[in-house]
């Protein structure tokens, strides 16, 4: 059975004096457990939009999404924020750390809504996932010290705090250098190894989609598979350009 289901999803927001602006068109989308998923578009082409829903941010205007064999679309508010925070992990691409708190503090936010040992290990653990994404100098420190490729190392780091089922990223190596990136991604393959969780990323670098084992587009608020190479990691404009014929995986 499928990790999560979207089935002819939908979403459209109202413009004052103006007809309904549709985002996403008839997505349907299928996850498997410690799938990594790929999901390459422009700007403005909905991407974000469609992280939201699978996080349980945001819900569809119309369609069906299942999650671990439970349809979401019905459910109030308060049960959809506990299955949020027991499900998904969050790289934001604008990280959402909080300026009052230091890097392992940020990190171990997650683990205070947790219970027994993850509770009372947070800050170990969250030392543990600094030292993992190459910020162990970086242990204590103001989040307003950091870069912003630090920045997004933290925020990665506090992704993984509970061990989610599904990691959901939004450009997780858009700050980063080639080095760094690449660290990261193993970083995140590894914890998805390890649980045995889903991993799926927005990216506009196609070298860093060619690593998933399932690749989308979005274009227009459409969804379609597609099979990306190595090789092909060039421009973003350029490839959204080639026909989608030409990448049917």
């Amino acid at each position: 059975m499928s990790l999560l289901e979207l089935s002819g999803v939908v979403r459209t927001f109202q413009v004052p004096d103006s007809p309904p602006l549709e985002i996403l068109k008839d997505v349907n989308l299928s996850v498997e457990p410690g799938e990594h998923v790929a999901i390459v578009g422009r700007s403005g082409t909905g991407k974000s939009t469609l992280l939201n829903l699978l996080g349980l941010l945001d819900q569809p205007t119309a369609g069906s999404y299942v999650l671990d064999g439970k349809e979401t679309t019905k459910m109030g508010e308060s049960k959809r924020a506990h299955i949020r925070g027991n499900t998904f992990g969050f790289v934001f691409q604008s990280f959402n750390l909080i300026p009052g708190l230091n890097t392992t503090e940020n990190v171990a936010m997650p683990l205070l809504y947790a219970s027994g040992t993850q509770f009372f290990t947070r800050t170990a653990r969250a030392e543990e996932l600094l030292k993992a994404v190459g910020l162990e100098e970086k242990i204590g420190m103001p989040i307003s010290r950091l870069s912003g490729g630090e920045q997004q190392r933290v925020a990665i780091a506090r992704s993984l705090a509970r061990g989610p089922r599904i990691i959901l990223a939004d450009e997780p190596t858009g700050a980063l250098d080639v080095d760094t990136g690449n660290s990261v991604m193993n970083l995140l393959e590894s914890q998805c190894r390890e649980y045995g969780a889903a991993l799926i990323m927005i990216t506009h670098d196609l070298a860093v989609a060619a690593r998933a084992k399932t690749q989308y587009r979005l274009d227009h608020g459409v969804l379609t598979r597609i099979h990306v190479e190595s090789h092909q990691a060039g421009s973003l404009e350029e490839f959204a350009e080639v026909p989608l014929e030409e990448l049917a995986s």
